[in-house]
């Protein structure tokens, strides 16, 4: 009798666990995968985009670099056998987090107008205060 009830207790713990994937909970297992399969996919994408595969790893620093090499490395050789062209990108791409941005020419130029315009205002004080000197 005795393991008659610890069969049925058994089954009536476990009976909830069975469906957890149904409710939306990632095993260890499916998260890798997920993981995996993500990397490949920015990786194949990269290739594609034409991006070399330092600028893939720098623009996605959270996904594997393993993977994303993988994935990479399969688009090119598909590519290859297929005689595909590379797809140019028509969006920049936006610089991770902490990576200042450089200054652009049109700002460069600005800002070399105004220290001109600041140098043709303050000439004319400079030469009068020399002369009266």
């Amino acid at each position: 009798m005795r393991a008659v009830f610890n069969s049925v207790l058994a089954m009536m713990l476990t009976a909830p666990l069975v469906g957890c994937d149904m409710l939306g909970i990632e095993t260890g297992a499916a998260a890798s995968a997920r993981k995996e399969a993500e990397g490949r996919a920015l990786g194949g994408a990269c290739r594609h985009a034409g991006r070399a595969i330092e600028d893939c790893y720098a623009l996605n620093p959270k996904a594997d670099k393993a993977a994303i090499f993988a994935g990479w490395r399969e688009m090119n050789d598909y590519m290859r056998e297929n005689q595909i062209a590379e797809v140019k990108p028509v969006v920049a791409p936006s610089l991770p987090p902490g990576k200042p941005a450089a200054a652009s020419e049109p700002e460069a130029e600005e800002d070399q107008e105004e220290e001109e315009i600041i140098e043709e205002k303050e000439a004319p004080a400079k030469k009068g205060a020399a002369a009266s000197r």
